[in-house]
């Protein structure tokens, strides 16, 4: 039988996160755009089995570190260029030892799929007279569009398809650029193009990773949490198999991979 001693530690164990007085707990997370399919599965699965509330705001990590910087209530920052957390953490802003390494994100070419592009050509489509717009995220302050920019630069294609460039705040609002007909094509995260809504109405083209800097994604928890043990509990969750393996799902790298 179990002591009456050792049942109390495990209960103890099992308890949820909450926050002092009582309140559910919950978690606010600032997210980069990359990740708006893919973390609303792993919010669904984190919290199918914890009384924790996960709420998750999208944007461009650039945005979102600027307004982090001038202490916006969030308790959890995603961001698709690790760089962010880790000024932060520099900055005091964060719980000490809480940066972490989740993902590597994927650029590819995406076209619709009612586009007559030859997407297989890659960057080099791009280059057609029949292209006018191509999306790419805000390079002043998306990775995703440092990225673009980079591989294009890579490709000797960048003076070329320089004026036809569109940006959006994010590389998500590019991607509805692309998937609207206001761009006739677009440079954006490959988890975007495998996400519900637009898996089957676009063809893409990846670009390989050694032509663009590669895309770390990292988080941090903020020291303004609410509930830090809740945020700690969550980012457990992203690091779990569970959690990489919806990662995957939508085409994110594990880390170091």
């Amino acid at each position: 039988m179990v002591g009456v001693a050792a049942l109390a530690a495990l209960l103890a164990c099992r308890q949820e996160p909450a926050s002092r007085d009582g309140a559910r707990a919950r978690v606010r997370i600032a997210a980069a755009s990359d990740l708006n399919a893919a973390l609303g599965d792993l919010i669904i699965g984190f919290t199918a089995s914890r009384s924790i509330d996960v709420s998750a705001s999208y944007g461009s990590s650039g945005t979102f570190y600027a307004q982090l910087v001038n202490r916006a209530p969030f308790d959890m920052f995603l961001s698709a260029d690790v760089a962010y957390p880790r000024q932060l953490a520099a900055q005091g802003l964060t719980v000490p030892g809480t940066e972490f390494t989740y993902a590597g994100g994927r650029l590819v070419v995406w076209t619709p799929a009612s586009s007559t592009l030859d997407v297989e050509r890659g960057l080099q489509a791009l280059t057609s007279d029949r292209v006018t717009h191509v999306a790419i995220a805000n390079p002043d302050h998306a990775p995703y569009g440092r990225a673009a920019v980079a591989a294009m630069t890579r490709a000797g294609v960048y003076d070329r398809v320089r004026p036809k460039l569109v940006f959006g705040e994010s590389v998500a609002q590019a991607m509805q650029f692309a998937a609207s007909g206001a761009a006739d094509a677009g440079i954006v995260a490959l988890s975007l193009a495998l996400a519900p809504g637009s898996r089957d109405k676009g063809r893409w083209f990846e670009i390989p990773a050694a032509d663009h800097p590669a895309i770390e994604q990292g988080g941090v928890i903020l020291k303004s949490a609410a509930d830090v043990e809740a945020a700690k509990a969550m980012r457990a969750y992203i690091m779990s198999a569970p959690g990489q393996a919806i990662l995957k799902q939508y085409g994110f790298l594990t880390p170091g991979q």
